[in-house]
């Protein structure tokens, strides 16, 4: 008889503290000793994490009223530029916007990480003046106690797959993914393979919008589907993605935040970013959903390819598994190359853990999603239309 469990039942099992909780690592073992049927059996949740750059980044902030009230155009946060087509006083602040003075060696991600550390940021905010905002001009600090709101709402985070870098030019390239150094010098990938959360519900049967997660060293939640969301990719016999496929939209507070967990960084000659932890657990429903998340690095598979190539549809130069990636060496065309993450598996360990524990001290309950993701969502391109007389 198939196993089979409810939501209800395992957040049951959570309060009263018998929850079996393991990681996505440590339950590829239990599914060898115990085989599929006994382990869905055996274990309750399984927490999964990822710890890495996430350029679609930022934070909505609210800082109240001035007197006389303001309706804000420009601002500045730390000489930073924040959007503020929003309301009067409210703001976007995106994490790869770099700074009017520093350049890219401070940005957005940096502004965000400075209040998270209950550091003072300085604010400066232009207006036209209206009857109902007269006040054209305020400057002044803030910190996370002194807004009404700061929270992290990114659009897209958390890549269920995504592409090896290489380099076959012969100049260095200097790029989200890291230096890529010419004439195929080195491999760059960024994922925490049978850790990753996406890997491990390829069908998105558990993680949802409403999902609730481990986002920055606090509570956060999937607020919908991620852009750049392209769910109808090709996918091998057990569903797994082998292109970039699905993304996460995620929201949390940031005023509850750690910077142990979220961290401003900088890549050479490319710009600001952000590296954002995130876990996320998977009720082990049924036999199906324990096949998945005991998947291994093996069996995860990416496509390496050429960023010396301009072209927005840039050619694969072959497929190589997680394992291969994570070995620090990749043998392709007859040459052996190095290879590094971008994300940290370390990192990524520690939040499953975390996760883990809170999920343990039935401090933290399993949200059902509120509404599944799609599968059959393809992703677009833009289409560039020439100038008339060009």
């Amino acid at each position: 008889m198939a196993v089979k469990k409810s939501y209800t039942e395992i957040n049951e099992k959570i309060r009263s503290g018998n929850a079996v909780v393991v990681t996505a690592e440590e339950v590829i073992d239990i599914v060898k000793e115990k085989g599929i049927k006994e382990a869905t059996k055996y274990v309750d949740v399984v927490t999964t994490a990822t710890f890495g750059p996430m350029c679609s980044s930022g934070a909505f902030l609210n800082f109240g009223h001035s007197d006389p009230p303001i309706k804000m155009a420009k601002v500045q946060l730390n000489n930073v530029p924040a959007y503020a087509g929003l309301a009067a006083v409210d703001v976007y602040i995106g994490a790869t916007e770099e700074s009017e003075d520093k350049g890219m060696n401070y940005g957005g991600a940096h502004v965000i990480c400075d209040l998270i550390d209950g550091k003072k940021v300085h604010l400066s905010a232009l207006a036209k003046g209206t009857d109902c905002y007269p006040c054209k001009e305020v400057e002044t600090y803030i910190t996370k106690e002194s807004v009404n709101e700061a929270y992290l709402f990114n659009p897209r985070n958390c890549y269920q797959n995504y592409n090896a870098a290489i380099n076959t030019s012969e100049d260095r390239m200097y790029t989200y993914m890291g230096i890529l150094q010419p004439n195929k010098g080195n491999i760059t990938y960024s994922t925490s393979g049978q850790l990753s959360p996406l890997f491990n519900d390829p069908l998105y049967r558990t993680i949802g919008i409403g999902t609730r997660i481990f986002l920055g060293g606090t509570v956060g939640y999937i607020s919908w589907q991620g852009t750049q969301f392209n769910s109808a990719c090709d996918r091998d016999e057990n569903g797994i993605p082998l292109g970039t496929a699905g993304t996460l939209a995620v929201i949390g507070d940031i005023k509850d935040m750690s910077t142990d967990y979220i961290k401003p960084a900088v890549f050479e000659k490319y710009g600001t970013t952000i590296f954002v932890g995130i876990g996320i657990p998977i009720p082990i429903l049924d036999e199906e959903i324990m096949r998945h998340v005991s998947i291994e690095d093996k069996d995860l598979h990416t496509n390496i390819i050429d960023y010396s190539v301009t072209r927005r549809s840039k050619p694969s130069l072959g497929r190589v598994s997680y394992a291969q990636l994570r070995s620090g060496k990749v043998t392709l065309d007859g040459k052996e190359i190095k290879t590094a993450p971008l994300s940290s598996l370390n990192k990524a360990r520690k939040i499953a853990d975390e996760l883990k524990k809170w999920i343990e001290k039935g401090n933290f309950l399993i949200q059902e999603p509120v509404q599944t993701l799609p599968l059959e969502n393809r992703l677009n391109s833009l289409e560039i239309v020439e100038k008339e007389g060009a």
